[in-house]
């Protein structure tokens, strides 16, 4: 291990790393995904700080991105030269292929016939890059997505593979160790493309595949220690997996110097408090105060539209509960929460892009001076699937790992327009009913994640023999292999029935059920 510290967070930087740099696709995280999955440290740096972000890990291999710039335009982005000419082996996609031919110049060109979608790849030679999955003559299946391409490559590159709109789709200089593809092999539309990724990292950048979660479960115990030493920790929990986990990984690492805050803020699902509350106290040893601030939380949100303004007076008043709350319990000195991978790329703007604001609930930007608290953040070098690892390394039930992602604004966000109680309340209901039908029907371990949405506007409808004039109800659930993508679940329509039926029979304040069938392409934010 290194005995630097990354600037991410807590976790020593392992002896073999990738580093990815961002040039603003909106799948940058897939390719540190697909890397891990391999078995490899990775970590993602913007294109504009990617210089020193090299200089601290010291990779022993490097991802270019793509990205929605033009090679031709004035100022696009660029990787910085000393990568370039650090020697260490490079992967180059999309984008990435197109700034790093340029740099070594050779030339890239628009307006011939864009390719987006689908393709077939003919592969024109065997290379490491391909070994146990494609050979040369044969034809496979990619993802495109570029108006721009290579027309003429630099000195020492020759063509592995051509589609009918690339004729560089796959070009390298195996003799530098410089590989590049047109097409993203890490999407999942690409097949053959995660293991294309672990083929660089295995096979040309000569990685051994060790990085494990048992080790980062030790790592970060180790760190936490040293980051804490004698001082008292406050956990904000929220019932999600994130913050579970945080808790009892940082409860192992120093014991009861470690207080849990469970925050009712009156956003909740049906029972979800007292769910959490009840696990934690007849499984874990470990100090859990619970604050009711139901009103505090809901009076301040009342009438409110704006989805914006609700996360970050969410975010406020947790802080204001936080410090009351290590206030009496003799002055913690350190605030933890759950913050995972994803919150820290998608909180910061590396291309001028809408992700400055997609987590502005979370504090990943630090917390407000006045509190004279340290975050202890130690799963920030974390994906939601690797979190969920790490919870079965420290014990975590299957019941409580495998619970829908639930964002910290709760109910808020699943209610458009203005909050009430009493809308929260109907919201609540429906809510219940309908993962309980998921559950009856054996399909929430299938659904990546479900809920209600109470829509902001009612319909005149007559129930029974009555004239009703009440809300609209929306259900949604999605499948998903990387939480950044998602598709809608194709429910029969027999389950619908059944769920909507019921809702609109016990729930009273809602006479229309919808089914929400819109898919959700990278970088989205839905109902909000």
């Amino acid at each position: 291990m290194s005995d630097d510290m990354t600037e991410a967070g807590l976790i020593p930087v392992p002896d073999q790393s990738v580093l990815v740099i961002d040039f603003g696709s909106q799948v940058t995280q897939l390719i540190a995904r697909r890397v891990r999955e391999s078995g490899v440290y990775c970590e993602i740096a913007p294109f504009n700080s990617a210089q020193e972000a090299f200089e601290r890990l010291s990779p022993e291999a490097v991802i270019f991105s793509g990205g929605p710039a033009s090679v031709t335009d004035e100022d696009s982005p660029r990787a910085p030269q000393a990568v370039i000419d650090s020697g260490v082996p490079i992967m180059a996609i999309c984008y990435g292929q197109q700034t790093l031919c340029t740099q070594l110049g050779g030339v890239v060109e628009g307006g011939h016939h864009r390719e987006f979608g689908r393709a077939d790849v003919d592969i024109k030679k065997a290379s490491p890059l391909f070994e146990g999955l494609w050979e040369a003559g044969g034809s496979y299946p990619v993802w495109m997505s570029h108006g721009d391409r290579v027309t003429e490559l630099p000195d020492g590159f020759e063509v592995l593979g051509q589609s009918p709109n690339a004729p560089f789709a796959i070009a390298a200089d195996e003799a530098r160790k410089y590989y590049t593809t047109m097409f993203h092999p890490e999407v999942v539309h690409t097949p053959d493309g995660a293991k294309l990724i672990a083929n660089f990292v295995h096979n040309i950048a000569g990685l051994t595949g060790d990085w494990t979660m048992a080790a980062y479960k030790a790592q970060a115990i180790e760190a936490i220690r040293a980051q804490v030493g004698d001082g008292k920790v406050i956990c904000g929990l929220s019932g999600g997996v994130d913050s579970s986990v945080a808790a009892l990984l940082i409860h192992e690492a120093i014991g009861d110097q470690l207080t849990c805050i469970l925050v009712d803020h009156g956003l909740m699902r049906m029972d979800e408090a007292a769910q959490v509350v009840a696990m934690f106290n007849e499984h874990y040893d470990i100090k859990l105060i619970h604050v009711d601030a139901a009103d505090m939380f809901i009076d301040a949100l009342e009438g409110e539209s704006d989805p914006e303004t609700k996360r970050k007076t969410i975010g406020k008043l947790f802080i204001d509960v936080f410090e009351e709350e290590a206030r009496k319990i003799g002055g913690a000195e350190f605030l933890a929460q759950g913050t995972l991978y994803p919150d820290v790329i998608e909180s910061v703007s590396f291309t001028g892009g809408p992700s400055v604001t997609i987590k502005s609930h979370h504090n990943v930007g630090g917390l407000p001076e006045r509190m004279n608290m340290q975050l202890v953040e130690p799963l920030r070098e974390l994906f939601k699937d690797e979190v969920r690892v790490l919870g079965h390394e420290l014990g975590l039930p299957d019941s409580f790992i495998g619970r829908h992602p639930f964002p910290g604004p709760g109910l808020a966000i699943r209610c458009p327009g203005g909050i009430s109680r009493d809308k929260l309340e109907i919201l609540r209901k429906a809510d219940a009913i309908y993962l309980d039908e998921i559950r009856k029907a054996g399909l929430y371990d299938t659904i990546w994640q479900a809920f209600a949405v109470l829509l902001p506007v009612q319909t005149v409808g007559v129930m029974g023999d009555g004239r009703t004039y009440e809300f609209v109800c929306a259900l949604r659930a999605v499948t998903s292999i990387d939480g950044m993508t998602a598709d809608f679940y194709h429910f029969d329509m027999n389950f619908l029935g059944r769920a909507a039926t019921r809702i609109i029979n016990e729930v009273q304040g809602i006479n229309r059920v919808v089914y929400d069938v819109t898919s959700k392409p990278p970088g989205t934010i839905e109902w909000e």
